[in-house]
């Protein structure tokens, strides 16, 4: 259906247009079944604000009522929020195992503020991903962080 669109506005233009079609990974389900997401997708974009919502089970804005006291209790050692999670991190990276095997050639990235956080952006530099995305003013930190992580992560 896609192509056929395609097609037909390109040659009602005579102009060519280059785009990929890929989605979001923001939900579990969505990283477990990637293999099956991968035959139809050029790239994934996990969104890691909602994944770490649906992960967890708790939103973002009701975890400010209770998730520093979470973490002065040592039952979070950091806001899930902030830095991605390690569960999180396993979902990723099984969406990331899972969406190469079927499409070697999937483009693979995270949004969302994990993007401006240098030790989220570390573990997407470890695990390959291709870009992140992030907020306008976390921008500087991003860059900075992206280029001592493959600095680090090379051989």
């Amino acid at each position: 259906m896609l192509l056929k669109l395609q097609k037909k506005v390109q040659s009602e233009n005579k102009i060519k247009i280059a785009f990929l079609v890929g989605t979001m990974i923001e939900l579990p389900r969505a990283a477990i079944k990637a293999h099956d997401i991968a035959k139809h997708a050029e790239f994934f974009s996990f969104g890691t604000n909602d994944l770490t919502q649906t992960t967890f089970g708790i939103s973002r804005d009701d975890s400010s009522k209770f998730l520093n006291d979470y973490i002065d209790n040592k039952i979070f050692t950091i806001d899930p929020f902030v830095s991605i999670d390690d569960g999180v991190k396993d979902l990723v990276k099984i969406a990331v195992e899972k969406g190469k095997k079927q499409n070697n050639k999937i483009k693979l990235g995270i949004c969302g503020e994990h993007g401006g956080d240098p030790e989220s952006i570390n573990f997407c530099s470890k695990i390959g991903l291709n870009y992140v995305s992030c907020s306008p003013y976390r921008v500087p930190i991003a860059r900075l962080a992206a280029a001592q992580a493959e600095l680090n992560n090379k051989g």
